[in-house]
């Protein structure tokens, strides 16, 4: 307890010389007694003269810089919410950098013979200085005897002690937004003691580097056939809590398209492989690369696309890859019924809304856009209008949709910094229409069918209690002991309720005896 307090009082200290304060206070007010608060840890100290010329957003990531790990990584959680926090704040945030000094070569190796043990470690022969350095881990290129072939890999290390520094002070800010909350109860609509919870929880994933490592794993199994993209692969002799050794990208950061030119790759066709990578990792697989910034992606020699840093990845169930390509694919055709037909039916909205009503929200959604050059058109902007809309008529926010449309935005920017002439909805359009159609085509059909009847098969051993319990229901009635008459209505709803999953039960048993003995005959 003494440790949290003594955490507590350091972070208010730092947020009070940071100016961190002073430049919220400039975005949105902050109740006076709070201010007064942090005015009381600032004495004494020489705070830093702020630059007039900046922004309230440049000045609020300067703070966060200026203040470490813990909130670098507040500062680009609050990014991806502007759920919470407002577009306004969400928007200053992505501009915050993740860059800290490098700590030694001779740690780094000290932590990898640790995380790998001795034997495998005497199988590196070279270890690189840092060649980047972020505020939860910095990268080193090294070569390492693999199977008798020495290989070029890249090895990402976390910060020493990163662990107990970034919990503690998540467990002080905890502290401190609970304080806050209790005795300012009109902060409660801020969310702080959520926002802290949310980001404790994603940045211990975060600091244990085999679920990265697994995350790259997976998207390279799902892209493995896919032209146009190379994601490393991940040697996980060489991976373990604290270490993540993979492929080295030997590329081009794909921000230098000076020399992209200078090899003779194509900038239009690169700007149309990410969009379609990007739309086939949401659509077809349901798990996108969450962070594909032009600092996350380099080129090969041949033109693929290969992406680093699997820290943050998003992931989309069946309702909302359905959602996602229906409602893209419905504004480009122009359909908004049908585009609100989806809404209701992923149960993105309540059913006791006006769908006519919903459909002509959407349509000032899409309207507007068509009277613009239609490569200018941002599908990212446009899902962010739509949640705006959908909000009005009670739609719960979702994490993971936020998630999406931020990273299509970025994607969309990458593009069209290859080519600006890049027309998002002409290159979408292939890869919309061949989710659909695999949806809705025959092998679809056969495979629900084939899911519909293994889940039929494996009721059937209820099948003696299921029709014990239809007898007992049916002889209690006939003796008299089951008065219909005497139930109140609620009880009544109750029983109708358990009657009907009855006949459920009943219906979906005989339906798998018939289609058993069609597989056994």
């Amino acid at each position: 307890m003494l440790r949290r307090i003594y955490n507590l009082l350091r972070i208010l200290r730092k947020l009070s010389i940071s100016g961190a304060v002073e430049t919220l206070n400039d975005i949105r007010p902050i109740p006076g007694t709070i201010k007064f608060i942090f005015y009381i840890f600032s004495i004494g100290s020489s705070k830093k003269s702020e630059n007039i010329e900046k922004s309230s957003g440049e000045k609020l990531c300067q703070s966060l810089e200026d203040m470490g790990t813990t909130f670098i990584k507040l500062g680009q959680f609050l990014a991806t919410r502007p759920d919470i926090i407002g577009e306004e704040i969400a928007n200053n945030l992505e501009k915050l950098q993740d860059k800290l000094p490098a700590f030694s070569k001779e740690k780094a190796k000290t932590i990898i013979e640790r995380e790998i043990g001795t034997k495998s470690f005497k199988d590196i022969l070279h270890i690189s200085e840092p060649i980047a350095a972020a505020s939860i881990a910095q990268v080193h290129f090294a070569k390492i005897k693999i199977l008798n072939e020495e290989k070029e890999l890249a090895i990402k290390i976390l910060r020493p002690n990163i662990h107990n520094l970034v919990n503690e002070e998540l467990d002080a800010l905890m502290f401190l937004a609970y304080i806050i909350e209790s005795v300012f109860s009109n902060t409660k609509r801020l969310k702080l003691i959520e926002i802290i919870s949310l980001l404790k929880e994603i940045t211990n994933v975060e600091m244990d580097l085999r679920f990265e490592a697994a995350a790259a794993s997976e998207l390279r199994e799902n892209t493995i056939n896919d032209k146009g993209i190379r994601v490393p692969k991940i040697y996980w002799n060489y991976t373990s809590k604290e270490v993540l050794t993979l492929d080295k990208i030997d590329g081009i950061s794909i921000r230098d398209t000076k020399k992209l030119k200078s090899l003779n790759i194509d900038l239009k066709t690169l700007s149309e492989n990410l969009i379609q990578l990007f739309l086939k990792q949401s659509v077809r697989d349901g798990f996108f690369h969450a962070d594909m910034h032009q600092g996350n992606l380099f080129v090969d020699k041949n033109g693929n696309i290969a992406p680093v840093d699997f820290g943050i990845m998003g992931r989309l169930d069946k309702n909302n890859k359905k959602y996602l390509a229906e409602i893209l694919y419905g504004f480009i055709e122009r359909d908004y019924t049908k585009v609100a037909e989806m809404h209701f039916l992923a149960g993105l909205v309540p059913a006791n809304t006006s769908k006519d009503d919903f459909a002509q929200a959407l349509r000032s959604i899409g309207e507007p856009i068509f009277g613009q050059s239609i490569k200018d058109i941002s599908g990212g902007n446009l899902l962010g209008q739509l949640f705006e809309i959908t909000e009005k008529f009670n739609m719960q926010t979702q994490t993971q949709l936020l998630l999406l449309q931020k990273t299509m935005v970025v994607v969309e920017g990458v593009a069209r910094k290859l080519n600006p002439d890049t027309n998002i909805w002409e290159i979408s359009r292939p890869v919309l229409e061949k989710w659909i159609k695999s949806e809705k085509g025959p092998e679809s059909a056969l495979n629900k069918t084939i899911e519909l009847s293994k889940d039929i098969l494996e009721r059937i051993p209820d099948l003696p209690n299921v029709m014990d319990n239809a007898n007992t229901t049916l002889q209690m009635i006939a003796e008299g002991k089951l008065n219909l008459n005497a139930l109140n209505t609620k009880n009544f709803e109750v029983e109708e309720l358990k009657m009907k999953n009855l006949r459920n039960n009943v219906v979906i048993v005989f339906l798998g005896i018939v289609i058993g003995a069609f597989i056994v005959f």
